[in-house]
C-alpha cells in the first residue's frame, strides 16, 4: 500500500508540474505547489484504489474457496447406481 501511494504521489508531482508549466505567467514557487497539492491527491487516490482493489481480490478468493467447499461437501449426482 505504501508503494502504491509514492506511485500515485509521484505521478500526481509530475502530472501537476507539466501541467503547470504549460500555463503562461506561473513563477516557480506557485508550480512546486501546485505539483505538491497534484501529488497529494494522487497519492491519495492510488491508496484508496489499491485499498479496494486488494479489498475485492479478498472477497473473490473468498467466495472461490466458499463454492469449493460447497462442492465437496455436495453428494455426487452423476454416479451410476
Amino acid at each position: 500500500m505504501k508503494k502504491l501511494m509514492i506511485f500515485g504521489g509521484l505521478i500526481g508531482f509530475l502530472l501537476g508540474l507539466s501541467l503547470g508549466m504549460t500555463a503562461q505567467g506561473r513563477n516557480v514557487p506557485s508550480l512546486f505547489l501546485q505539483a505538491s497539492v497534484t501529488a497529494l491527491g494522487g497519492g491519495l487516490l492510488l491508496r484508496w484504489w489499491g485499498a479496494q482493489c486488494q479489498r475485492n481480490l479478498a472477497k473473490a478468493v473468498f467466495e472461490r474457496r466458499q463454492a469449493a467447499s460447497r462442492a465437496a461437501a455436495k453428494p455426487n449426482s452423476n454416479a451410476r447406481p
